[in-house]
């Protein structure tokens, strides 16, 4: 298949914006992952903490 005929092609490039955005989408699901266990570990600053 010549290259200019892929890239002239439209399922080409709805193939390639949907595996960017899967990418995108588990790098942010990662990321929150990473923001959840930082305040599980180190506390939310936005809570007020209960101290009895």
């Amino acid at each position: 298949m010549e290259l200019k005929t892929v890239v002239r092609n439209k399922k080409f490039w709805i193939a390639s914006f949907l595996v960017a955005w899967a990418a995108t989408l588990q790098g942010h699901m990662m990321w929150l992952q990473r923001q959840d266990s930082f305040k599980r570990k180190i506390g939310n600053p936005d809570q007020p903490h209960n101290s009895n």
